[in-house]
């Protein structure tokens, strides 16, 4: 079992930035492709992006790209999505997940655990 716990979230104005962490226990994340999704009302859970058990191969959502990073820190059992240029539309909860296998999966049935979530919201 790999429990998840997401911080970081907030309130921004848009062109701010935001750095979200997921601290993992239970489990070493290297055996795990890691994900951030997010979840706007009314809408589905969408991807952001993903990285691969060695961090090496990472995968972003169009919107994301150029913007957001993931980054991982094994050793702290740590992952991390740094957002920059937000804009009202990122409004949303965010939610880390753990892949078992390693490799990076865009749809949240690939996924096996996850973290509560952390609300982002950008105002504008």
């Amino acid at each position: 079992q790999v429990q998840l716990v997401e911080s970081g979230g907030g309130l921004v104005q848009a062109g701010g930035s935001l750095r979200l962490s997921c601290a993992a226990s239970g489990r070493t994340l290297s055996s795990y492709a890691m994900g951030w999704f997010r979840q706007a009302p009314g809408k589905e859970r969408e991807f952001v992006a993903g990285n691969s058990w060695s961090g090496r191969t990472t995968n972003y959502e169009d919107s994301a790209k150029g913007r957001f990073t993931i980054s991982r820190d094994n050793a702290k059992n740590t992952v991390y999505l740094q957002m920059n240029s937000l804009k009202p539309e990122d409004t949303a909860i965010y939610y880390c997940a753990a892949r078992t296998g390693g490799r990076i999966g865009n749809r949240s049935y690939e996924y096996d655990y996850w973290g509560q979530g952390t609300q982002v919201t950008v105002s504008s």
